[in-house]
């Protein structure tokens, strides 16, 4: 059973991250629509900014009380996550808070906190809330989704990236469910399932890059390529593991080297849309998401390296 201290730091240490993944996959489904679906736009935009109230509460909460770990990680933000927002609020005329994101670069970290009933409380409340918000943007990713590949509407999105951030809202939800019952992490269950989400997540965002990329830039695009065949291998291999076909450690020990590598790519490809130094039709805000998520692994991935798994 998890401890008081680790129930809090887990929870807001979930929500920095989570919670700005959700609002930013509610910000990119609102711009792929066409004015037709305005209502969809209108749904996905009031979902965008309730994401926004439940960030800045956890950012509230989470000052001198988060793990060192996650603020180090670059998973919370990076430093092209500020100008990687004032470009996107440019190209699209949405109101992106990026105050949060200020706020988020002093937070402070601790990892000797004392215990207040009080605190853990408003922690276990801020997850009811979470659960009950991210069960709704799953509600609204699902009938997108169905409408899509049915012909019902017409998006900027692939179909693939409409499931891709559905099967994430959902991940998030089971995690805010284990920290609720207080479920302690088997360490060596958790490394399997993590690494086979995590790395299809990882090829999935080559295969995007690779799409979305201008057609010219060839170099990008076979990088891209090669790195969504590395992550689909890795992938398939952390699910041999599960049946003892593979040991975890030598997938997780591949996974690291290949995440890596994966961040340097996507931090660079982030750099080069913030300065305008890529032809693509990739929203600079999506390239600071994925590095983003790749640096959440990267935490995961250590953290199960460091235990043995």
């Amino acid at each position: 059973m998890l401890s008081s201290i680790e129930f809090i730091q887990q929870s807001l240490g979930l929500h920095l991250f989570f919670a700005r993944i959700m609002k930013e996959h509610s910000f990119f489904l609102e711009v792929g629509f066409t004015q037709k679906n305005s209502n969809l736009i209108l749904k996905a935009d009031r979902l965008r900014m309730e994401f926004d109230r439940l960030l800045a509460d956890t950012i509230a909460l989470s000052n001198g009380v988060v793990s060192c770990s996650v603020l180090r990680s670059g998973e919370v933000i990076t430093p092209f996550t500020l100008e990687a927002e004032i470009a996107s609020v440019y190209f699209t005329g949405v109101n992106i808070l990026t105050n949060l994101t200020k706020t988020e670069a002093t937070l402070m970290c601790n990892d000797l906190m004392m215990i207040n009933p009080i605190f853990e409380q408003r922690v276990f409340m801020l997850n009811k809330r979470a659960m009950e918000l991210v069960s709704v943007l799953v509600q609204f990713k699902s009938r997108i989704l169905s409408a899509v590949i049915s012909c019902k509407i017409f998006t900027n999105n692939y179909p693939l990236l409409i499931d891709h951030i559905l099967r994430e809202a959902k991940f998030y939800h089971k995690l805010i469910q284990k920290l609720q019952s207080r479920e302690d992490m088997n360490l060596e269950m958790e490394a399997y399932k993590q690494e086979a989400f995590w790395n299809r997540i990882m090829a999935e965002h080559s295969k995007f890059i690779r799409g979305l990329l201008d057609p010219t830039e060839n170099e990008l695009i076979n990088t891209a390529n090669n790195f969504g065949n590395e992550f689909d291998k890795l992938t398939k291999e952390a699910k041999e593991t599960m049946d003892k076909t593979i040991p975890i450690s030598e997938v997780t020990d591949d996974s690291l080297k290949a995440t890596i590598e994966i961040s340097k790519f996507k931090a660079q490809g982030t750099q080069g849309l913030v300065n305008c130094k890529i032809k693509s039709i990739i929203m600079p805000l999506l390239g600071d998401h994925v590095l983003r998520e790749a640096n959440h692994y990267l935490r995961l991935l250590k953290i199960f390296k460091e235990a043995g798994v």
